[in-house]
């Protein structure tokens, strides 16, 4: 999956189109646009720690679609990298919950529909306006990487506004949630023989039936396995593991456990032995 994918990014490269951005106005970067989209950066004043919290937010054109961090076979994952030198730094970017998106033989994960993504910066000040390179991909019949760089002005020359606090407050409250005594993972483990990962769950009641992602090495997302209940009425996720990176070594890794259960969902990091 490693090879394709990255056979893939070089290929559709060369079709990429990258966004026009004018400059920079309030607390949020103008929209950059390409056929398959726009995308544009929001920020808020620093609070306390020097942290300011923002988002990146994406409105795929109808009939396009956008990738969730681990994108399936041939997507490309958000990302915003800094300037050279810039002071500042990216430490964290959440995602909501994705869908599956099938198209005949491929299968990726990500939304069809606007998606704001939450981000965590550190390192700025109000005085100072901020750049990040963001770059993402927006596919229809073919997929097109989609690069802009997003300036947003000094937080001392314009405020947030309520519109823009609001989104990215309500972006946080569709996060799925860290786990907890109701919904939470008991033990994992993946089989000797690298075939097979065995989750045991909490999970609250549904009237739908669960799902999942797990994500694995990079490049590799799982999507398909059996949920069971056990004597003691825990959940029993049983995730075959078709394919992983040629003599792959488990022992420390993490790998990170998405479960949906009717509206709502758990996000978990699992250590391997």
């Amino acid at each position: 999956m490693i090879v394709s994918r990255i056979t893939f990014r070089l290929a559709v490269f060369v079709l990429g189109l990258c966004g026009l951005v004018s400059s920079a106005s309030a607390a949020s970067s103008d929209w950059a646009v390409n056929e398959g989209g726009r995308m544009r950066l929001i920020l808020l004043a620093p609070d306390e720690s020097g942290d300011r919290q923002g988002a990146l937010v994406i409105e795929p054109q109808p009939g396009w679609v956008t990738y969730w961090k681990e994108p399936g076979d041939v997507g490309i994952p958000p990302s915003l990298t800094v300037p050279p030198g810039a002071p500042y730094a990216v430490e964290h970017i959440a995602f909501p919950v994705p869908k599956l998106l099938d198209a005949g033989d491929i299968r990726d994960v990500g939304y069809d529909a606007p998606v704001v993504l939450p981000l965590t910066l550190s390192g700025s000040t109000a005085d100072m306006p901020v750049t990040l390179h963001a770059f993402i991909g927006v596919c229809l019949n073919i997929c097109i990487p989609f690069q802009a760089d997003l300036t947003v002005a000094p937080a001392v020359n314009a405020a947030t506004s309520a519109e823009e606090q609001a989104l990215i407050a309500d972006a946080r409250r569709k996060l799925p949630q860290a786990p907890s005594p109701e919904f939470s993972v008991k033990q994992h483990v993946l089989q000797p023989d690298l075939k097979q990962f065995d989750v045991t769950l909490t999970i609250p009641p549904s009237a739908t039936p669960p799902s999942f992602f797990l994500r694995g090495p990079s490049g590799f997302v799982f999507v398909k396995g059996t949920f069971t209940t056990t004597a003691t009425g825990d959940t029993q996720l049983s995730i075959p593991i078709r394919k992983l990176p040629k003599n792959y070594k488990p022992s420390g890794k993490t790998w990170d456990l998405l479960v949906v259960a009717g509206e709502r969902a758990m996000e978990t990091t699992l250590t391997l032995e």
